[in-house]
């Protein structure tokens, strides 16, 4: 029998990473994407090619409007995404709740499908300060998913693997690169245009940038106007 993984994918970096690691460990994946009311879904179409050029078991795409209640620059239109690293404070791109959602969407899926973990690509070092990216976060949802499905009570609980926690974004880069990620096909970017361009000014594309530019590494991510 495979070890089964569901794995959420917003095609960017840290999911393609993390979902790398999870084959690399011998696990049959899960692709577990949601269109969420986001500034663009090219992420969406970015996520499926992962999902493609991975040969994955499955993909599931999920619609959650989360922008009908806005709250976040990412899901309302009439916030503007902060375009410089932030000095203090949590950003006004945080989604509400966005991965206790996520995370419960796919516990659910990995009860129906009786898999051993899901692997989420969430980050406690190089990223923009979310409290749902932070270990005692997860920590927090391993619990609640031992007392509150079937598979918890029996003593058979998914696990939350979370790979890339503790890592630096010249790490995580590092890593995927020796286990054959392509990171031209993976997008960051907070408000990519339809195109797939990232507009290489939020603070999501530039810690992305960054992270090649200390490797001294070709970012292989195309710009708006070849930024």
């Amino acid at each position: 029998m495979h070890k089964k993984a569901v794995v959420p994918l917003s095609g960017g970096l840290d999911s393609a990473t993390c979902l790398a690691i999870a084959i690399e460990r011998g696990f049959e994946c899960y692709g577990l994407s949601f269109d969420y009311g986001q500034r663009h879904s090219t992420e969406i179409e970015f996520a499926r090619g992962l999902a493609r050029d991975w040969d994955l078991k499955d993909h599931l795409i999920l619609n959650i409007d989360l922008g009908r209640m806005g709250g976040s620059a990412l899901t309302d239109m009439n916030l503007e995404v902060p375009l410089d690293i932030r000095s203090e404070g949590i950003p006004s791109t945080y989604v509400p709740a966005r991965n206790t959602i996520f995370l419960s969407y796919a516990l659910a899926y990995a009860e129906v499908l009786s898999a051993d973990c899901i692997f989420i690509g969430v980050n406690a070092v190089d990223y923009s300060g979310y409290p749902d990216c932070r270990p005692e976060y997860i920590e927090a949802f391993q619990k609640m998913a031992k007392l509150a499905t079937k598979e918890g009570v029996e003593g058979k609980a998914v696990r939350i693997e979370t790979p890339l926690i503790h890592l630096r974004k010249t790490e995580i880069v590092q890593k995927g690169l020796a286990l054959g990620v392509d990171y031209s096909r993976t997008v960051s970017c907070y408000q990519a245009d339809s195109q797939g361009r990232s507009c290489g000014r939020c603070e999501s594309c530039l810690i992305r940038k960054s992270a090649f530019e200390v490797l001294n590494m070709h970012d292989p991510t195309v710009y708006v106007g070849n930024i």
